[in-house]
């Protein structure tokens, strides 16, 4: 039995797989439609979401899977105080795998640890955010038909967005990436972050303004200001709308640049980029639901002919 906890739980070469599953699934999905018959998902979200947890029921349905679960830690046992651990136990013996979601760093690996189905970490904290990450990668490889060799710009909350961090350290196993940190001083990425690319030797900037740098980008990948990782609305407010993104900004890009964002925005990029046709983010959300349709399949070893 197999979970997913960081999208460096597959290789490279297992990725490929996955991504070649996904990219079978978008174009036969009629092949796959009755794969999980008989499964049952259970998406627990301790956490708000609209994304992901629907992005995992509408993959699991498109198999023609069940799903069960619940939308926030209100509505589960964990009000009245029940662990993880115990939650997962419970879980295992009313479903055949999990997709979990944990306001607390690291709760998804306490309960791969006592689970006996499959454990999806659907995001803990602002630590990992894996079935994004495979999202973003399965979208770059079929957009461009390839992973590597591209400046890539990530702008925003770098410094408390789990989906970053997750993508950084998925994109460094890929050869001629270049990353370009853009962000205000108090939402820089990570010392861990900047310290592991000096140690493999992989070129990075960090710098505040994005209109000096968008000419040199192959991929800009927005993010929002998280108002839930604030400590005070003080912060929040003052740095909210720090990046927007807008037709202007765009002008300055290479014509074949795509902007990825992993959602939801508020307003860092102006609606009237969404008719631009290199903003990509409505499509990546497309990819999410393939990935995952191709997740599941993998980690319950249900194979399609």
């Amino acid at each position: 039995m197999r979970h997913l906890m960081s999208p460096l739980d597959f290789t490279i070469q297992e990725l490929d797989q996955l991504f070649d599953l996904a990219n079978d699934i978008e174009k036969n999905m009629a092949k796959y439609a009755h794969a999980c018959a008989g499964k049952i998902l259970a998406t627990c979200f301790y956490e708000p979401s609209t994304r992901t947890r629907l992005s995992f029921e509408s993959a699991m349905l498109s198999l023609g899977g069940s799903v069960l679960g619940f939308s926030d830690a209100g509505s589960s046992s964990a009000a009245k105080g029940e662990s993880v651990s115990d939650t997962i136990r419970t879980v295992s013996c009313y479903a055949d795998i999990c997709a979990m979601r944990h306001p607390k760093e690291g709760a998804p690996m306490v309960a791969a640890t006592k689970s006996t189905i499959p454990v999806i970490n659907a995001g803990d904290g602002g630590h990992q955010h894996p079935t994004q990450t495979l999202t973003d990668l399965l979208t770059i490889r079929s957009l461009t038909g390839t992973i590597g060799n591209f400046t890539i710009g990530l702008c925003g909350d770098l410094k408390f967005g789990r989906t970053v961090h997750s993508l950084i350290n998925a994109l460094v196993r890929y050869e001629g990436i270049k990353f370009i940190f853009i962000s205000p001083e108090e939402l820089k990425v990570p010392d861990y972050i900047t310290d592991m690319l000096k140690e493999k030797n992989i070129p990075y900037e960090e710098v505040i303004r994005l209109e000096n740098i968008m000419p040199e980008l192959d991929f800009l990948y927005m993010t929002r200001v998280q108002r839930e990782r604030f400590f005070n609305e003080e912060d929040y407010v003052r740095l909210k709308d720090f990046y927007i993104l807008d037709k202007a900004k765009m002008e300055l890009a290479k014509k074949d640049m795509l902007v990825l964002h992993p959602l939801p925005r508020v307003n860092e990029i102006s609606v009237e980029v969404d008719d631009d046709p290199r903003a990509a983010y409505f499509r990546q959300v497309q990819y999410g639901v393939y990935v995952r349709m191709a997740l599941i399949l993998t980690l319950l070893e249900i194979h399609v002919d």
